[in-house]
């Protein structure tokens, strides 16, 4: 005998519940922040792969200077092309312009360390005087023997024609440029004002000379011309746009991975070169655990203040305190993971601006690695609690 229709609908009912029950949570945002650091940048690119692999897609890409350059390529590209898009980036940048390099073989990814860091040494003092293909030329003549050159955009050591040329190649501006896609944020600092400034795809469109501005680091590079103002590195300001993304977010659940180049915390420096090494690492780390500190303890007054709201007798909630107070809380949750990149031993004060190919890829390997690793554990991507709103994971903190 058959069941009546009112019990087989309530049988549907009862498992389509427990299957929402059981489904898993997805964050509405998933954000990607990525600092700035130069040719430390590939370790970025292997983070990015790693979380690609994962099918976890960020909706939000912020970066600054090498971080903007990778936010482009990303964001600048269908999903399944992005891999292969960021590989054939990082390979045209790490090219000389002219001789061939010593360190592009995958043979010399293994050279003992002593021998590592002298052909690192020579990689990037090769990228001082020669420039790097696709990305930066030296000026001919140089600047003090040119004093005809004048202009923002001509004052600078390098001319950064070439990476405009790698940009326009390699990334979809449409595609950046298209609300139905990922959000972009960029940071550059205004020349004339000193003010610090966010550019967005959800409130401009987006431009190879928004990306290029965003890691144009004086004197090295020019400024970037942009309706009218020039832009400068905003790393100059902040290295990160950890703070844009926390407090610009719309007010639901993020999940955030945040990836720095440059470590707070290190080893006591013992002769010039460690204190030139050690000093890059703390002016460029901007401080990115005090931010974080900071917008935890913000976050869980936001929460506080959401829970007391709900106390308020509907009687009560047109009075304007609360509308005030109910304006200034926030019942999301926010989990941020954060990858630090760690100084090989080879390296030198020159890591940033060492291009060579061998370094990139270790960079890269070092980023997949460390993202592989977080993968591995599932719990740390959770949904924080309402006693705990925002949790953050340290990826080997120091």
């Amino acid at each position: 005998m058959s069941k009546p229709a009112s019990r087989l609908r309530a049988g549907k009912s009862s498992v389509a519940s427990r299957k929402a029950e059981t489904a898993p949570r997805e964050y509405p945002t998933v954000a990607l922040v990525l600092q700035g650091g130069g040719a430390l940048g590939a370790y970025q690119a292997g983070v990015y792969e790693g979380l690609h692999a994962s099918g976890r897609l960020p909706n939000w890409v912020a970066g600054i200077s090498i971080g903007a350059l990778n936010a482009a390529v990303i964001a600048g590209n269908a999903p399944e092309h992005r891999v292969a898009k960021l590989r054939e980036f990082w390979k045209t940048i790490c090219k000389p312009p002219f001789l061939p390099a010593p360190l592009a073989s995958p043979v010399f990814d293994e050279l003992p360390e002593p021998l590592r860091h002298g052909l690192s040494g020579v990689a990037a003092m090769r990228a001082l005087f020669e420039g790097q293909a696709g990305f930066f030329l030296p000026r001919m003549p140089i600047p003090p023997l040119a004093p005809w050159r004048r202009g923002p955009d001509l004052a600078s050591w390098y001319d950064t024609g070439p990476l405009r040329s790698t940009l326009e190649r390699l990334v979809d501006f449409d595609r950046i440029n298209d609300p139905r896609t990922i959000r972009v944020s960029v940071g550059a600092v205004n020349v004339r004002n000193g003010n610090f400034e966010y550019f967005d795809s959800t409130r401009q469109t987006l431009r190879a000379e928004h990306f290029m501005a965003s890691g144009a680091l004086p004197p090295g590079f020019p400024a970037v011309e942009i309706d009218g103002e020039f832009y400068w590195d905003g790393g100059m300001v902040s290295n990160t746009p950890l703070y844009k993304v926390l407090c610009d977010r719309p007010a639901h659940d993020a999940l955030i991975f945040q990836v720095d180049l440059w470590s707070a915390t290190g080893e006591l420096p013992h002769d010039l070169a460690q204190v030139a090494a050690r000093s890059k690492d703390i002016q460029f780390s901007s401080r990115t655990r005090l931010v974080t500190e900071y917008m935890a303890r913000e976050h869980e007054h936001q929460r506080l203040l959401h829970d007391l709201m709900a106390l308020v007798p509907e009687s009560r909630r047109d009075d304007p305190a609360y509308q005030r107070a109910q304006a200034r809380s926030s019942g999301a949750l926010t989990n941020l993971v954060h990858l630090i990149y760690r100084d090989k031993p080879y390296e030198g004060h020159y890591k940033d601006y060492e291009f060579s190919a061998s370094s990139m890829r270790r960079h890269w390997r070092a980023g997949l690695d460390d993202m592989q690793h977080t993968l591995a554990h599932p719990h740390w991507l959770d949904f924080p609690d309402a006693v705990h709103p925002f949790v953050t994971h340290d990826v080997h903190r120091g």
